[in-house]
């Protein structure tokens, strides 16, 4: 089988669930060693323990300030070098703005742009001596169209949509690739704030996909020549009409 990987060091945060568990595992399958970022603590060691030699745990609080500043140095620290920086922790709100409270907003806000921001910078040095690397954003096709029912998540990947456009230009000429994958609805626990009725018809038509789609866009994202950048890559159920 085929390792388009082997040797690399990855890692992925939001990795104990979801879309990041889906990519860890694709990682390691084509031959990565992978640390899972994640504040899961019980959930990240039972994880790791389960894949074996090639997973890494870093436990990291993204929303706490020291936490999520000392998240690149830890994994560094455990690692020695990382080639791939998958930034994929995100929350989700939907719903009317006005019967959101602030607090959630921040919160989200904080999760969904602040951190990936932190974390890119934090390890933009790293990967400029080494003269390579590729950092992957999580992003939603709700960063390229306005969602209605969802303003504050849609908001939030708008502004990755535009991070890593501009990060792309900034650091492509040190060897790094920055790109993003904008999936439509994943079958994860983010889908837990969705309206009902819009649940229920997404399942009822076939307009979700599950976590490894994304994942398999994100390695072949990753294991492009490095002539080629995959800036964006919008993956969607079929049946997604939006």
């Amino acid at each position: 089988m085929s390792k388009p990987l082997q040797g690399k060091t990855a890692a992925v945060t939001g990795a104990a669930s979801g879309i990041g568990l889906a990519t860890t595992r694709s990682l390691i399958d084509a031959g990565a060693k992978v640390v899972l970022v994640d504040y899961d603590e019980e959930s990240l060691a039972r994880i790791v323990d389960e894949l074996g030699d090639n997973a890494v745990g870093q436990v990291t609080n993204l929303l706490d300030v020291d936490s999520c500043a000392a998240m690149v140095p830890g994994i560094l620290d455990k690692v020695g070098h990382l080639d791939i920086l998958h930034c994929n922790a995100g929350s989700y709100i939907g719903g009317d703005l006005v019967d959101t409270d602030t607090a959630t907003i921040d919160r989200m806000l904080n999760l969904n742009v602040n951190a990936v921001m932190k974390n890119v910078r934090d390890v933009i040095p790293h990967m400029q001596e080494r003269g390579t690397g590729d950092i992957i954003v999580t992003a939603s096709v709700a960063g390229h169209m306005p969602i209605h029912w969802e303003p504050v998540y849609s908001g939030s990947k708008w502004a990755m949509t535009c991070f890593v456009q501009t990060m792309r230009r900034q650091l492509s000429k040190h060897g790094i690739r920055v790109g993003q994958v904008s999936p439509g609805p994943v079958v994860s626990a983010l889908l837990a704030d969705w309206p009902e009725e819009n649940l229920r018809k997404a399942k009822e038509s076939g307009a979700l996909i599950d976590p490894e789609e994304v994942a398999s866009a994100v390695i072949y994202m990753l294991s492009r020549p490095r002539t080629v950048t995959i800036r964006d890559m919008v993956v969607l159920p079929t049946n997604f009409d939006i």
